[in-house]
């Protein structure tokens, strides 16, 4: 039976907000994007059972058990979006906590699959959430959980910490399901422990480091140590110990051998880099990428909205980094070096997380990155880097079905990844804008005693 892709819509999409079961799903036409070719394959075909890819692009001729999705000419399907730098982290009322009633929904309507929080302020928090996503009483995107932060970024973090307690913080946590670590504030000594007991799991550390100033660790030595990714900036000579990593970086000399030096260390040592280019740019002056195509802020409370109208914080510092970014990143991907993609951008009532991949995606494509590479990077790169690549981050046979279908060949204009209207995750189906709709007005305290 052929039936108009409408039309499944109102038979799938009225259950939004309930558990829904996976679907056997036959989707035909259109075209579909391939992370081995950097290409948009004509589809002929892509069956979707028990929640995973059994067949691609091949042709189904008894659909009699399955729902036929038929795409138009102009809808693409691409695999879920990774966001290695997820924070699902508020400050409305000026204090920090992870929002998960309406940030994973958000990220999810957005076709961002997978989300590594890249440090969590309430880990018990999100581990709830996590586990309520996993087992079907809440929809939201898949949460790879970080745990806590390891260092000063934790709020309850101990100063006094010995590498023991690292030891028995990540055999707790590891014990607890968590995708991996991420450090913040951390001594040379105590990430060198994160790492091995870290890798002793079979898991991955990030970090934000610094340039080795006050007992910070450079990202060069904690490539050394083992590290697997890092965050934000390259390091290396080019930051000198003798001042903190962003006093440099806002007035790098973006033409100092070291930084090529630095990248020649990353890639020999297989290390990822986080970009996170827009991060810096939404405290500048916001002359590209920050624009609104959706109304991000109706997902806020009536409480919140009122006191956040006054969030526009410009930090001249940050639109310097901000430029000497752009300049960087394109230079570590000519190089060759493996970037994934993450957005960084904790809400403090303006632009909401989930919305943030897009923006990151339009401002890599702007330094010359190409579409192709812009869109390995949002999938298969956050998979690979998270030790996740034979389970998810490609349309490929036996992978769990997560994938977005859009309109608009994001090949030839990298902003229509923005035009969201299905998200499949482990062969669920979502409409985008009723899971969108299922969640305004739901986010922050209701009142001023609310989060309290």
């Amino acid at each position: 039976m052929k039936t108009p892709l409408s039309f499944i819509f109102s038979l799938l999409f009225c259950l939004i907000g309930s558990s829904l079961m996976a679907q056997n799903l036959y989707i035909k036409g259109g075209h579909y994007f391939d992370t081995e070719t950097g290409a948009m394959i004509e589809n002929n075909g892509i069956v979707i059972r028990s929640g995973k890819f059994v067949s691609v692009n091949q042709r189904l001729d008894n659909t009699e058990e399955y729902e036929v999705v038929t795409l138009s000419d102009d809808q693409y399907l691409l695999p879920g979006i990774f966001d290695l730098h997820a924070h699902y982290r508020v400050t409305f009322d000026g204090v920090r906590r992870d929002e998960v009633e309406a940030n994973p929904v958000i990220f999810l309507a957005n076709g961002v699959t997978s989300t590594f929080p890249g440090g969590e302020i309430q880990p018990e928090v999100m581990l709830e959430a996590r586990r309520k996503i996993d087992r079907g009483e809440k929809v939201g995107a898949r949460i790879h959980s970080s745990g806590p932060y390891f260092g000063t970024a934790f709020p309850a973090w101990n100063r006094g910490t010995t590498i023991q307690d690292i030891y028995d913080k990540v055999d707790k946590w590891a014990e607890l399901g968590v995708a991996g670590f991420k450090a913040k504030g951390i001594s040379p000594v105590l990430l060198k422990a994160l790492i091995e007991r870290a890798h002793m799991h079979g898991l991955p550390v990030t970090g934000h480091l610094g340039s080795g100033f006050r007992n910070t660790v450079n990202p060069r030595d904690a490539i050394t140590m083992g590290i697997d990714r890092i965050e934000h900036f390259l390091g290396g000579d080019a930051l000198p110990n003798t001042q903190s990593a962003y006093a440099t970086l806002q007035n790098l000399d973006t033409s100092d051998p070291a930084i090529d030096k630095q990248i020649d260390h990353f890639i020999q040592n297989g290390v990822f880099f986080d970009a996170t280019l827009t991060a810096y740019g939404y405290y500048g002056h916001r002359e590209s990428f920050y624009d609104y195509w959706h109304d991000e802020r109706k997902y806020l409370t009536p409480y919140a909205f009122e006191i956040t109208k006054e969030t526009r914080q410009e930090l001249g510092m940050f639109q310097k980094i901000f430029d000497v970014k752009k300049v960087t990143i394109k230079r570590y991907f000519d190089k060759g070096g493996k970037i994934t993609l993450g957005t960084d951008h904790p809400s403090v009532g303006e632009f909401i997380p989930g919305f943030s991949a897009h923006r990151e995606m339009e401002a890599l494509v702007s330094i010359g990155i190409p579409n192709a590479d812009v869109l390995k990077i949002a999938t298969i790169n956050g998979a690979t880097a998270l030790r996740k690549s034979d389970i998810l981050g490609s349309i490929s046979v036996s992978k769990l079905a997560d994938a977005f279908i859009i309109t608009g060949n994001p090949l030839e204009e990298i902003t229509n990844t923005r035009n969201v209207s299905v998200v499949i995750k482990g062969g669920k189906v979502y409409d985008a804008k009723a899971l969108l709709k299922s969640v305004e007005g739901k986010m922050g305290p209701k009142s001023e005693t609310d989060w309290k």
